[in-house]
């Protein structure tokens, strides 16, 4: 069906997904506004992964020459032994995602994706309606006064209505609160920190060389705790993720300042690779924070307000699938928006429920219980896990990579028949 060109779309937070869904939603015709909270619309300083299933939407809306120019591809996704290193599974990434998914795992930084998303979507030679985008907007009321055309009111008074309101707020959604949704926020009773760490400094160092020999997406296991490092930008920056139980500082805090020599000493006995890696971390870019997600919770809308991302299926970072599974729900949305005029809203953020909350719910589920399969303490379990791991790895849990990888299929033929070509 034609979309409706006099279409007009609210979103909140112009986040990773609440870009991806405005390109998606420009694309299919709809005349979008997006209100972003902070003063600059822009990205942390971090890495970032999207695996075939938000890669084959990204390159579907165009992308995929930005992309290439930004991306750094992983051979491996390899998963290592604390006390020693020792490999323990590893699965094929590259070239067989290409052809087996028909789309790449890619890793970014997430400063440079965002950036991508945001050129695309205020190009005005691009496709649809350019895409209005309003910082220093921080959204503190919803006025449903006319149930047809919510309206987003701002901190500063400023008022955006239109047919349609998206929070893609973030897992402390203020739309989610606004519109009544249940609080379904938990403590992991974790932590993460984040940090980046010069290229230059891993390559000079014997010690550390190897993590440039051959780029590798890698999972260190140990007994409550777990590390994942990979490059990005093309070996410019080792990005890492280390995730250890949380201090009640932290808790009360949500993110606190860290320094390198926190982040190293949070590894003690750990292969001595992984202090030779960790210590080179500059202070200024070690950052700290308690991990919280949310419940599963199949309520995600009410009349024409509906909520995307981490503002309604915030999970843990157990399956690197927080991203790309916003973006899954800004294609759907895109797809059943772009399919209705605006008489037709209510019924179409149905639909976008109904194609993804169960979808998201199982991810988030799985990421769940990756918090304990990570974390085995040595002993049965661990050495069990560890054989399966070695006779062959396909996704942790009960959540396969044939299943998460293929993502939601689009009804939009296009986008399901076209085939990409990748050099060899």
């Amino acid at each position: 069906m034609a979309p409706s060109q006099s279409f007009e779309a609210t979103i909140v937070g112009g986040g990773l997904g609440g870009l991806t869904a405005a390109l998606a939603l420009r694309q299919r015709g709809v005349r979008v506004t997006v209100l972003e909270q902070a003063a600059q619309l822009g990205e942390v300083g971090a890495g970032i992964q999207t695996a075939p299933n938000a890669s084959r939407l990204l390159l579907g809306m165009g992308l995929r020459k930005e992309l290439e120019a930004i991306h750094t591809e992983p051979l491996d996704q390899v998963r290592r032994r604390w006390k020693d290193g020792s490999v323990v599974g590893l699965t094929s990434l590259g070239q067989h995602c290409k052809d087996t998914y028909n789309a790449p795992y890619w890793h970014y930084h997430r400063a440079d994706l965002h950036r991508v998303l945001m050129d695309a979507c205020t190009d005005p030679g691009g496709p649809g309606p350019v895409v209005t985008l309003h910082t220093s907007s921080r959204v503190t009321e919803l006025d449903r006064t006319d149930p047809a055309r919510p309206v987003a009111v701002t901190e500063g008074g400023e008022r955006y209505a239109g047919d349609v309101l998206i929070g893609a707020d973030g897992i402390r959604s203020k739309v989610r609160d606004l519109m009544g949704a249940e609080d379904t926020l938990e403590f992991s009773g974790e932590m993460c920190f984040r940090a980046l760490i010069s290229g230059d400094a891993i390559a000079a160092d014997p010690a550390t060389r190897w993590l440039v020999d051959r780029f590798q997406s890698t999972i260190w296991y140990g007994p409550d705790r777990h590390l994942v490092h990979y490059m990005i930008r093309g070996g410019e920056y080792l990005n890492i993720v280390a995730i250890v139980p949380c201090t009640d500082e932290v808790a009360e805090k949500w993110t606190v300042p860290s320094s390198s020599a926190e982040l190293a000493a949070a590894y003690p006995g750990w292969d001595d690779r992984v202090p030779a890696m960790l210590s080179k971390a500059k202070d200024d870019d070690v950052s700290l924070f308690a991990l919280y997600y949310r419940r599963r919770d199949p309520v995600w809308q009410d009349g024409r307000v509906a909520l995307l991302g981490d503002a309604c299926h915030a999970m843990l970072p157990y399956q690197a699938q927080g991203a790309s599974q916003a973006m899954e729900d800004a294609a759907v949305l895109a797809e059943e928006l772009g399919a209705v005029t605006a008489d037709g809203v209510e019924q179409g953020l149905r639909r976008y429920v109904d194609r993804r909350a169960k979808h998201a719910g199982m991810v988030q589920d799985a990421s769940l219980r990756n918090k304990d399969f990570y974390h085995y303490p040595d002993g049965p379990e661990q050495r069990e896990r560890d054989r399966k791991l070695a006779r062959g790895f396909s996704g942790e849990s009960d959540v396969s990579y044939d299943w998460l990888w293929s993502g939601t299929p689009l009804r939009d033929p296009d986008m399901t028949a076209f085939s990409y070509q990748f050099p060899r």
